[in-house]
């Protein structure tokens, strides 16, 4: 098995590879990208392939894939699909982005199947292009780099045993994207506002008409 990697990895169609599962993954969460990117990385180490290439050519399909997401969503809305349980999820999720726009796009890039949600619903939303498009920038620069960053450090780590390498990196990966997703769903402790008292109603007969 190790040697078929091996020889896919030393093939100059892995950069191909690499940009379309960057690419796909925006409207497919099950593509494996993150996962290829980092394997590469392992063995870039050797110098093959070349660990720029592989950061490049992954934040360049990742953005690709971005708007490609943008697109499926700002197409959902002008045909007027807006009814139904994705109608309903693009209203909640359109106050979010207007307000804080460019943490979700980022941040969702690093949650498993955040950047599905984040990027349609910026389309389905309305979000303005040309802001999405610099948050989109970013969020797929720090992606690239940090998968490709992982998985040279893991080969280097472990070097004569790049088995040992792509697990390091693939853990490190999945332990942060477990980290975010309990982050994301720990309970809010905002305090709830009591309900403002009606003016000349006493609390306890509001409380027992109720």
């Amino acid at each position: 098995m190790m040697e078929l990697i091996e020889g896919a990895m030393a093939s100059p169609a892995i950069y191909a590879v690499i940009f379309v599962l960057a690419m796909l993954d925006a409207v497919l969460p099950a593509v494996p990208s993150e996962t290829v990117v980092i394997a590469a990385a392992v063995f870039a180490v050797s110098g093959v392939p070349s660990l720029s290439l592989i950061i490049l050519l992954a934040a360049v399909g990742a953005f690709v894939g971005d708007h490609l997401g943008y697109g499926l969503g700002r197409w959902w809305l002008r045909n007027g699909r807006g009814g139904g349980r994705l109608g309903w999820a693009a209203d909640r999720m359109a106050s979010h982005l207007h307000r804080r726009g460019g943490a979700l796009i980022i941040a969702g890039r690093f949650v498993p199947g955040g950047r599905t949600a984040v990027v349609t619903g910026a389309g389905a939303t309305g979000y303005p292009l040309a802001r999405f498009s610099g948050f989109a920038a970013v969020a797929a620069a720090l992606w690239a780099t940090y998968s490709g960053i992982i998985g040279y450090l893991g080969g280097a780590a472990f070097e004569s045993n790049p088995a040992m390498g792509l697990v390091a990196g693939l853990g490190v990966a999945l332990g942060v994207a477990l980290l975010g997703e309990l982050i994301r769903r720990r309970p809010s402790k905002r305090p709830v506002a009591p309900e403002p008292a009606t003016p000349g109603v006493p609390e306890l007969t509001r409380q027992g008409s109720a």
